[in-house]
C-alpha cells in the first residue's frame, strides 16, 4: 500500500504534520547519481513561472542523473479544489494525474492536505509525493513569502529533490541531521540547517552510490 509524505509550509493557517520544509546550501552535489534510464516528467499545473520549471529540471538531472522532460502545461480544474475552494487538495492532485509515468507536478497555486493528528480538513503544504509511486507535486506559494528570489529557488530545489525522494521509496530521515529527507517538524530553521545532499543510509536505500 502506498504511503503519502507531504512536505510542511511554516507559513498559512494550515498545514500537514508529517511535511518536511527544506531549503538549500549553495554547493555542488557530490553523490554519484542514480545510474538507470528513469525519466522524471515535469508537468506545470497552472499558471507557474518557465524559470521555475527549468531550474527544477537542471537540479533534478544534476542531482539524480535521471533524465527530465518538460510536459505540456495542465489548466487547473475545479475537482481537484479542496472543500473551502479557497486551495487545491494535493492528494487529489496526485489520484488524478498518476500515471505509468514518473510525474513530478509543479504548480504556484497554494495546495492543502488533511492533517490526521490534529484533524484538520485542510493543513498548508508545499510538496506531498506518493512513497513509493510515480507522483509528487510541488508549490512554490508558500515559499515565496517575505524571502529573496535566491532563497525561493533554494527551497524549491530542495523541495522538489525530497518529493522525488519519496516517490523513490525514502522516508523522512533520522540518520543526519543535514540531510535534505529530514522531516523538519514545521520549522524553517532545520530547512536550512539542511543541505542538498543525501545521507550514506538513504543514498543506500535507493542505491545512489
Amino acid at each position: 500500500m502506498k504511503k503519502i509524505i507531504t512536505y510542511v509550509s511554516l507559513f498559512g493557517i494550515v498545514s500537514i504534520i508529517t511535511a518536511c520544509f527544506f531549503s538549500f546550501a549553495n554547493e555542488q552535489n557530490i553523490n554519484k547519481p542514480i545510474k538507470d534510464e528513469k525519466i522524471i516528467h515535469i508537468v506545470p499545473l497552472g499558471d507557474i513561472d518557465e524559470k521555475y520549471i527549468n531550474f527544477v529540471k537542471e537540479r533534478i538531472i544534476k542531482f539524480y542523473g535521471f533524465n527530465c522532460v518538460i510536459e505540456k502545461r495542465i489548466t487547473l480544474t475545479d475537482d481537484i479544489l479542496a472543500s473551502s475552494k479557497k486551495r487545491y487538495e494535493a492528494s487529489k492532485i496526485l489520484a488524478k494525474y498518476n500515471s505509468n509515468k514518473n510525474l513530478l507536478l509543479l504548480t504556484s497555486v497554494d495546495i492543502a492536505h488533511f492533517n490526521r493528528v490534529k484533524n484538520i480538513a485542510e493543513y498548508g503544504i508545499i510538496g506531498l509525493g506518493y512513497r513509493p509511486g510515480k507522483t509528487c507535486v510541488v508549490s512554490t506559494f508558500r515559499i515565496k513569502r517575505n524571502v529573496s528570489e535566491k532563497k525561493m529557488m533554494e527551497r524549491l530545489e530542495k523541495v522538489s529533490i525530497h518529493e522525488v525522494g519519496h516517490n523513490l521509496g525514502l522516508d523522512h530521515c533520522n540518520y543526519d541531521i543535514e540531510c535534505l529527507m529530514n522531516d523538519a517538524g514545521g520549522t524553517v530553521k532545520q530547512i536550512d540547517r539542511e543541505r542538498v545532499w543525501l545521507c550514506d543510509n538513504c543514498r543506500r536505500i535507493i542505491g545512489m552510490k
